[in-house]
């Protein structure tokens, strides 16, 4: 079996999530190539994901800090900065958790979504087959009539407004996110915070993502992510990548052989992780197995 080690590994991953000492993220133009070479990376760390974030690649490797005058807490400031800019692509996407996405890469994930040319319609299909709630179809329509709409102007708009549709509404505008339909393209002071997203529909704010969506076959566009994320963590288990995408085990494991053809994949596999017991059976970048000899 192959093997790489975890002192590599572990070297490689400091690289790539920007968590290793003195290699910080300093400015929102360095945020932002940083997720243009990423793809795609969180905002914040989520818990038992492997993936970069922005507060990692800001803060070091760390917890997120409570305090609001943490130097950390800048990232807070770039990403609310950037919406509606067209910089790059954020919403609550992967694991319905905040997340970023080069504008190159957003094509790829729109292209697995339930969206097929029509805002206007795609939605109502997917309602009628169960996979939307009322809720979600309410928020929706708000958005399709109005425009765009801060957080509590929406929820009118929707007829949400009851204290026992709180929690309807917040899964609605996180399904609708994870779905490429909405997205918050700014914030405004409203609210008891003064505080409040804006709201619009991805294909209204991003007109030419449909179109550049339409090209790309669902299987190229999960190799493409999965590639993505190996190229940021270096080593994984296809049970990772199930876990972040969502995916069925068996398209997991298309993916997955498309991308470790024996000749020039992307891919090496199964491999081991020296010095953890039980570390077999991962893949990692061949690039990083042949390094490690």
């Amino acid at each position: 079996m192959l093997e790489l080690s975890t002192s590599l590994l572990n070297a490689y991953r400091a690289g790539s999530f920007m968590s290793g000492p003195g290699i910080r993220l300093t400015s929102p133009d360095e945020a932002l190539a940083w997720v243009n070479q990423r793809g795609f990376a969180y905002f914040w760390p989520i818990k038992g994901i492997l993936l970069p974030s922005l507060w990692a690649a800001v803060a070091g490797d760390r917890p997120v800090a409570d305090a609001h005058d943490d130097p950390g807490h800048i990232t807070w400031g770039w990403k609310d900065g950037a919406l509606g800019k067209r910089r790059w692509y954020y919403a609550k996407v992967l694991r319905k958790k905040a997340t970023l996405i080069s504008l190159e890469t957003a094509p790829y994930f729109y292209a697995l979504s339930e969206n097929y040319g029509n805002p206007e319609e795609d939605y109502l299909m997917t309602y009628r087959e169960g996979r939307l709630t009322m809720a979600a179809r309410l928020v929706y329509e708000a958005l399709l009539k109005e425009g765009a709409l801060n957080t509590i102007d929406l929820r009118k708009a929707a007829r949400l407004t009851s204290k026992q549709s709180d929690s309807e509404f917040n899964r609605a505008l996180e399904t609708l996110q994870a779905d490429f339909k909405i997205l918050p393209v700014g914030v405004a002071e409203a609210g008891a915070w003064k505080y409040a997203f804006i709201y619009d529909i991805t294909a209204h704010h991003y007109p030419d993502l449909p179109e550049k969506a339409r090209a790309i076959s669902e299987a190229e566009a999960r190799e493409k992510l999965a590639g993505l994320y190996f190229i940021s963590v270096g080593a994984a288990q296809i049970k990772d990548v199930q876990k972040l995408f969502g995916w069925s085990p068996q398209i997991c494991a298309r993916t997955i052989k498309r991308l470790s053809v024996p000749d020039g994949g992307l891919l090496a596999e199964p491999v081991g992780i020296s010095g953890e017991a039980g570390s077999s059976g991962w893949l990692a970048l061949r690039e990083l197995v042949v390094g490690s000899g």
